[in-house]
């Protein structure tokens, strides 16, 4: 899946909330970051296993980093939300 991680230039600069300085949005960025570090590097790994064993450790290590990145975009999806709400009953 080599796009699966992209960022299109557009995405990056027209996005309202990309600058937001919370802290949790913050530490949800940096979390995301390494999960799709580690992805990728167990995904090498993957690549590059010839024994069985690693073989199947690499498809768990895959596999929970894949799972832990849904649950840190669906938890800064949320976090982002709630900064919007937050900073639209500021405007009213």
């Amino acid at each position: 899946m080599p796009g699966l991680f992209a960022r299109t230039a557009s995405n990056h600069q027209t996005h309202p909330l990309r600058n937001l300085a919370s802290p949790d949005l913050n530490r949800l960025r940096t979390q995301i970051n390494q999960t799709k570090e580690e992805i990728n590097t167990a995904r090498n790994h993957f690549e590059q296993a010839v024994d069985p064993t690693l073989i199947d450790c690499y498809i768990y290590e895959i596999n929970a980093a894949q799972l832990r990145y849904q649950f840190l975009l669906r938890r800064f999806k949320d976090a982002e939300e709630a900064c919007s709400r937050a900073a639209a009953s500021r405007i009213s």
